[in-house]
């Protein structure tokens, strides 16, 4: 019986709730968790997080089977899902556990996310510089139990409703081809 040999990537795009949904939707995702990584504190809670004592980002953790999705195609879909040229921001959600943050697991991993920077950077799609952190993943930490899936169980909430679901869409709309059916 053959195995599907999975890659884990990092992100951290604003709100997890946000991320979560967004990629979740996506064909060759295993799972997707909500932590927190790419600060100091070992085992931080929400409160700490959004208190900003711990250096720690609002991010998501994708297994993925790259034979399915592959890490550069999560890349194209993480730049596009939130605004990267705003620091410890997105939207109205205001803090450093809110920045761009890309948490490489592998030197492939952090190659495909400079070379994807840099094409990016080089494209001129954004006015505004793009101010993105990427850092090699040292630990990751689940986030408790009542964030995950939090937009798949809060779908009617007007964070969920203004937030959340017109992400989702623009993923349904552009990236048609990675869509589970």
């Amino acid at each position: 019986m053959p195995t599907t040999k999975t890659e884990v990537a990092v992100f951290g795009g604003g709100c997890f709730w946000c991320t979560e949904a967004v990629f979740s939707r996506l064909k060759g995702i295993q799972s997707v968790t909500s932590g927190y990584a790419g600060g100091k504190v070992a085992n931080p809670n929400y409160y700490q997080v959004s208190e900003e004592l711990t250096g720690h980002a609002e991010v998501v953790k994708l297994e993925f089977d790259p034979s399915v999705i592959t890490y550069d195609q999560l890349l194209d879909i993480f730049w596009h899902v939130h605004d990267p040229t705003t620091l410890n921001q997105q939207g109205a959600d205001v803090g450093t556990q809110y920045r761009s943050i890309i948490l490489y697991t592998s030197a492939e991993q952090k190659q495909k996310a400079e070379a994807s920077l840099t094409a990016l950077k080089k494209s001129n799609e954004f006015r505004a510089p793009i101010v993105t952190e990427l850092k090699q993943l040292d630990n990751f930490y689940t986030a408790e139990e009542y964030h995950q899936r939090y937009y798949e169980r809060n779908t009617d909430q007007p964070y969920c409703q203004i937030v959340i679901s017109p992400k989702v869409e623009k993923v349904l709309t552009k990236y048609k081809d990675l869509i589970k059916s």
